[in-house]
């Protein structure tokens, strides 16, 4: 069976739950054959965590959400050691992290040190309780959500957090015909497992041997590059931004069922991956600085 085919099958699964929005979708599972996690930027109510359970249903893995409030502790979200009392001795309850899709909503209602806890879990796949390291389920993917930073009660990501998100993207409304579906849809739709948790680790392999053309690595080094150089920007894409970039784009090859890279991936995925890498002179500018180096850049 080709690799591209088991995906087929989630995506499909998944848009039948989640109407209209093919490349969300398309983008969120290329988070997850990264290994990377997603930011949402998003009004309330527009499927953010309809999108989340699907896909945790889709992958044949476990789901948790986690409210972010300005009172919760590291310990909230990854468990803490607890006093038995059948036997008197301390065990280990496991927090919300433990799953293998967490909505983390609202991450910037928290405090500093609970973001860091999540950081850990993000970077490393595992949190660290009273000096021990517990690995978390694999494959781990982060949704989160974040409110406009002029919002009461928000305290900004730091920069080292964001740029562990593999994509930032916008759920946005649905079309008319697609809302028309979700009026006609269950409240708590339920949805079958595509594919089990452990095929996704399988493929996460596959994904690293698609091919990248030495000319298409030209392609996003003059990207980030000139991000570095540009005036409209203050601060251009890190190393680690442009390695995010060559990963997601062999994920996404590899859903559209390619065994190599095309400019179309990278100028699919630069807006997604690279804008909240970057910081723009004007305030909010930093999606459009990228669409505009997109036209600018010459492609292969």
């Amino acid at each position: 069976m080709s690799p591209s085919q088991p995906l087929a099958q989630v995506k499909r699964a998944i848009c039948s739950i989640v109407h209209g929005k093919d490349e969300v979708v398309d983008l969120a599972l290329t988070a997850v054959l990264a290994g990377g996690h997603v930011l949402l930027e998003d009004v309330p109510g527009v499927g953010k965590t309809t999108l989340a359970h699907s896909l945790a249903s889709a992958l044949g893995g476990s789901f948790a959400r986690i409210q972010f409030t300005s009172d919760l502790l590291p310990g909230d979200i990854t468990g803490a050691n607890v006093l038995d009392p059948a036997t008197g001795g301390v065990v280990f309850r496991p927090g919300p992290l433990f799953a293998n899709v967490v909505l983390a909503d609202e991450i910037n209602r928290t405090t500093p040190k609970t973001q860091s806890a999540l950081f850990e879990a993000m970077e490393e796949g595992q949190v660290t309780v009273d000096g021990v390291c517990r690995p978390l389920p694999q494959p781990f993917l982060v949704v989160a959500t974040q409110n406009p930073y002029d919002h009461h009660g928000t305290y900004a990501l730091p920069e080292s957090q964001l740029d562990r998100f593999l994509l930032r993207l916008s759920m946005g409304y649905p079309d008319r015909e697609a809302e028309r579906a979700v009026l006609r849809q269950a409240d708590k739709p339920t949805l079958d497992a595509a594919m089990e948790a452990g095929e996704m680790l399988e493929l996460r392999g596959r994904a690293e041997q698609i091919e990248v053309a030495e000319s298409i690595e030209d392609y996003l080094l003059d990207l980030v590059r000139r991000t570095r150089a540009d005036s409209r920007l203050v601060r251009g894409v890190s190393p680690r931004g442009a390695k995010a970039l060559y990963r997601a784009s062999r994920a996404l090859a590899l859903i559209e069922g390619r065994s190599y890279v095309v400019p179309e991936d990278l100028r699919r995925l630069a807006g997604p991956v690279l804008s909240h890498r970057v910081l723009a002179r004007q305030r909010d500018g930093e999606v459009a600085a990228i669409t505009e180096l997109l036209a600018e850049v010459p492609h292969p």
